[in-house]
C-alpha cells in the first residue's frame, strides 16, 4: 500500500498527470473542469430559466445514466474496484442529495443567485475538513480570512439580486443551503478516500458514486409527482433530451476533473477553484442572457475577488531542502555546545 495519494499514478483522460509538475497538473485538472462546469451552467440556465422546466430530480437521473454509459466507454468496470460498495452508499446519498436540491433549487432562485450563494461553501468544507476521520485538517489564518470574504460578497450579491429579479424566495435558500452543507461533507469525505486508499481511481468514485445514487432519486421523483410531469413535458419537446445530455457530456469531464484536483489537491482548494468558477459563469451568465448588474453587484464581486486573490497567497512552508539544511545546522549547534563543554571540564595545566 502507497504511503499517500501523491505517489499513485494518475491520468486524466489520457493524459498522465503524475509524471507532470504541480502547476501542470493543476492547470490541466482546472481547465477540464471550468470546460465541463461553463457548458453546465449555460445550458442549466437555458433549460431552467428559459424553458422554464424545473425539474431537478428528474435531470440528475437522466445525467447519472449517461455518467455510467461514458465510464463504461472509458474502459472502466466494477471488477477493477479497489473500495467496498459500502463506502459508496454514504457518499452517494449525499451526492445525489446535494445534486438534487442544486437542481431543484433553481426553480426558486434565477441561476446566478444561486451560483453565488453555493461558493460560500469553501467556509464549510474547511470548518468540516477538521473533523473528518483520515483528514483532520488545520488551516492557517489567511485562508479563513479568504473564505469570509467570500462569503460577504456572497451575501451582498444575493440580497442585490432580490431587489433586481422576482425568482428568489425563502424556500429557495433553504434548498440551496442544504446542498451546501453536503457538499461541505461530500469533498472532504472523496479526499478522505483517496487518501486512505490510494488506488483509488477517479472513474471508480464516479461510478459507484453514480449507481449506488440513483436509487435515491426515486422516491422524490414519485412523491412529488415530478417523474410524470418531467416525462410528460420532455415528450412534448423532445430535444430537451438532446440537451440533457449534451450537458451531462460536458458535466462528466468537470466532474473527473474536479476529482482529480480533490485526490491531488485536497477539498478546500479545490472549493476555492469551483467558486472561481462560479464567478466566471455568474459573468457569461449576465452577458448571454442580458440582465441588468447594480452596483451592489459590483461590490459583492470585487469582495470575492479579494478572497480568491488573498487564498492564492503562498503558505510560508519551508521547502525539504530548507528543512535538510537546518537539520545540519541543529546538529553542528549541538556538536558545538558538547565540545564546549568537554573542554570546560578538561583540567587545567
Amino acid at each position: 500500500m502507497k504511503n499517500n495519494n501523491e505517489e499513485q499514478s494518475r491520468s486524466l483522460f489520457g493524459i498522465s498527470l503524475s509524471d507532470r509538475p504541480k502547476w501542470q497538473q493543476f492547470l490541466i485538472c482546472s481547465s477540464g473542469f471550468f470546460f465541463g462546469y461553463l457548458v453546465n451552467g449555460v445550458c442549466e440556465e437555458y433549460v431552467y430559466n428559459r424553458l422554464k422546466f424545473s425539474y431537478g430530480w428528474y435531470f440528475t437521473f437522466i445525467q447519472g445514466w449517461v455518467y455510467i454509459a461514458l465510464i463504461y466507454l472509458q474502459g472502466f468496470t466494477t471488477k477493477q474496484m479497489v473500495n467496498p460498495w459500502k463506502t459508496y452508499v454514504k457518499l452517494s446519498a449525499v451526492l445525489m442529495g446535494s445534486h438534487g436540491l442544486t437542481k431543484g433549487s433553481l426553480a426558486f432562485l434565477n441561476y446566478p443567485a444561486q451560483l453565488m450563494f453555493k461558493s460560500t461553501k469553501v467556509l464549510p468544507v474547511m470548518v468540516m475538513g477538521a473533523f473528518i476521520p483520515g483528514l483532520r485538517r488545520k488551516y492557517p489564518p489567511h485562508e479563513y480570512i479568504s473564505a469570509l470574504l467570500l462569503v460577504v460578497g456572497l451575501i451582498l450579491f444575493t440580497l442585490a439580486d432580490a431587489n433586481t429579479s422576482p425568482n428568489f424566495s425563502i424556500l429557495g435558500v433553504v434548498m440551496v443551503s442544504g446542498a451546501l452543507i453536503m457538499d461541505s461533507f461530500l469533498g472532504n469525505f472523496q479526499e478522505a478516500i483517496f487518501t486512505m486508499n490510494p488506488d483509488t481511481t477517479q472513474m471508480e468514485m464516479l461510478l459507484c458514486s453514480t449507481v449506488v445514487g440513483l436509487p435515491f432519486l426515486i422516491p422524490p421523483m414519485l412523491l412529488t409527482g415530478e417523474l410524470f410531469k418531467a416525462w410528460s413535458s420532455c415528450w412534448q419537446h423532445p430535444y430537451v433530451y438532446g440537451v440533457l445530455v449534451f450537458e451531462a457530456m460536458a458535466t462528466f469531464i468537470g466532474q473527473v476533473s474536479v476529482l482529480s484536483l480533490i485526490a491531488i489537491f485536497g477539498a478546500a482548494t479545490t472549493a476555492m477553484i469551483t467558486t472561481a468558477r462560479k464567478a466566471v459563469t455568474l459573468l457569461l451568465s449576465y452577458l448571454i442572457f442580458t440582465k441588468p448588474l447594480t452596483e451592489q453587484h459590483g461590490t459583492g464581486l470585487i469582495l470575492i475577488a479579494m478572497g480568491i486573490v488573498i487564498k492564492m497567497i503562498p503558505e510560508n512552508k519551508p521547502t525539504p531542502r530548507m528543512v535538510t539544511k537546518m537539520k545540519e545546522l541543529a546538529l553542528a549547534k549541538e556538536e558545538n555546545r558538547r565540545n564546549e563543554e568537554e573542554e570546560e571540564k578538561r583540567p587545567l595545566v
